[in-house]
């Protein structure tokens, strides 16, 4: 993984080469209509407001959890037992990343969600709200955070969840199985290379021309940014999006060629 000072740095470089979030020099009317009503939307629910209060006392619970991180750790806290605090502060993603899967999920219509990594769930209540009628998948690998997160569900009132626990290698599977056609899925589980590549191409095999997939932390680790060039590669791929901290993947035939394009957020 790459230190705080070594991502700062790649920002700076990444900054410079990158369109501004204003769109201007986006030729391709489908990402300029990203930009314009997705990423600089402006609505702000009223969820949006009980999603953070729930994120703040989070923050603020002392409580110690044994955590399972069948993944590559954290930057910041890579101990076993951690405190519930500390993950809400670290591992769950900024309010902005909250509010743009929300919208992705609302806009493009996404009825059916997977999410490979729940955490405390703060990102799958931003897009389970979207619209009533979505239905979302969630992966927990970790029981201790598995429970805190179904508990953060049923105090947002979210009943179109459902978390399956244990190790993505197997409930990956069994998500697709109960879902066979997620319009959207986050990858926000594993952050290394080998598992990052067949998590996406075990879901590529049930991904349509509207499907988007997302990746989390695409500039993380050297594994990451390798494996996130390797998914823009892919021939299925026609359109991909970095924002930096996530990176969107679209399979839209209306691309006649592959379009690449880094936006600031």
């Amino acid at each position: 993984m790459y230190s705080l000072f070594q991502l700062a740095g790649k920002y700076l470089a990444f900054y410079w080469s990158a369109f501004s979030r204003r769109g201007h020099g986006i030729h391709s009317p489908f990402v300029f209509e990203f930009v314009t009503h997705v990423l600089n939307a402006k609505d702000r629910p009223p969820v949006f407001d009980r999603i953070e209060e729930l994120r703040a006392a989070l923050r603020k619970d002392d409580r110690m959890l044994t955590v399972e991180d069948f993944g590559a750790g954290s930057v910041v806290d890579n101990a076993r037992e951690r405190r519930v605090g500390d993950i809400a502060a670290h591992a769950a993603k900024p309010a902005k990343f909250g509010r743009l899967l929300h919208r992705i999920a609302a806009h493009y219509g996404c009825r059916n969600v997977l999410e490979i990594g729940t955490s405390l769930g703060i990102s799958t209540a931003y897009m389970a709200s979207a619209e009533p009628v979505i239905r979302v998948i969630t992966l927990e690998g970790a029981e201790s955070i598995a429970d805190l997160a179904e508990a953060n569900f049923a105090r947002l009132g979210l009943g179109n969840t459902e978390l399956i626990r244990g190790n993505f290698d197997r409930t990956l599977a069994t998500a697709l199985e109960r879902q066979p056609s997620p319009a959207l899925i986050f990858f926000d589980g594993n952050h290394r290379k080998e598992p990052t590549l067949r998590y996406f191409r075990q879901c590529l095999t049930t991904a349509g021309d509207d499907d988007i997939f997302v990746f989390d932390d695409i500039h993380w680790s050297r594994e990451m940014e390798e494996a996130w060039e390797e998914i823009k590669k892919d021939p299925r791929v026609t359109c991909s999006i970095d924002l930096f901290l996530v990176g969107l993947i679209f399979f839209r035939r209306s691309f006649h060629t592959p379009q690449h394009f880094r936006i600031r957020y």
